[in-house]
């Protein structure tokens, strides 16, 4: 019981992951172990705890939303295919991905999606607008007390009016792709080491 030999990943397991990931074999195979590295418990999932062991996420001012972004409604653990669904966001989209069949499901790592997850980061209460309070809180992790709350305010109000296009005093996610259509996102939104 316990054992790492004991919960292997099975290749019918990555070759499914690989369809719905995008990810190649040998980076599912060092992505889970260092999944079980982190895997204190040793139970085939992980914590939130397990999470803010990470140095990089530790020291990210967003944090605890990246993490947050790992974990389902509701939940307290992420298995490994959650994990693996999670960081194809920031798997870095490959020239041949780009001329897909249409027909096909939007890769996770699609810049649609990478803007949706983005999107989530801000929208704290998950109601699908991003507020001026939403835009204050996630500026204020990310600045902490070098800018003043009225120059904090003076940003978010000026965000919203720029964004807003419907006039509801919040962010949509069509505003938001909107406003960041001239941005790599692509680029911004992908980890190297994922390649």
């Amino acid at each position: 019981m316990g054992s790492r030999a004991s919960s292997l990943l099975r290749e019918e397991e990555i070759e499914e992951i690989k369809k719905e990931t995008g990810f190649s074999h040998s980076q599912i195979t060092r992505l889970y172990s260092r999944f079980t590295s982190l895997d204190k418990g040793e139970n085939g999932t992980l914590s939130r705890e397990d999470f803010q062991r990470i140095p990089e996420l530790a020291i990210n001012p967003l944090g605890d939303r990246i993490i947050n972004a790992f974990f389902p409604e509701g939940e307290d653990q992420v298995n490994f295919r959650g994990f693996m669904r999670t960081l194809a966001h920031f798997r870095p989209i490959e020239d041949h991905e780009k001329s897909k069949d249409p027909e096909a499901t939007e890769p996770l790592n699609s810049r649609n999606n990478k803007l949706l997850f983005a999107f989530r980061l801000y929208d704290l209460d998950r109601d699908d607008k991003i507020s001026r309070d939403e835009l204050l809180q996630v500026l204020r992790m990310m600045v902490g007390v070098n800018i003043s709350d009225e120059q904090l305010g003076s940003i978010a109000d000026r965000t919203i009016q720029e964004a807003d296009q419907n006039g509801d005093r919040c962010i949509s996610f069509s505003e938001f792709i909107k406003v960041l259509e001239k941005v790599d996102v692509e680029q911004k939104m992908s980890i190297r080491f994922l390649h």
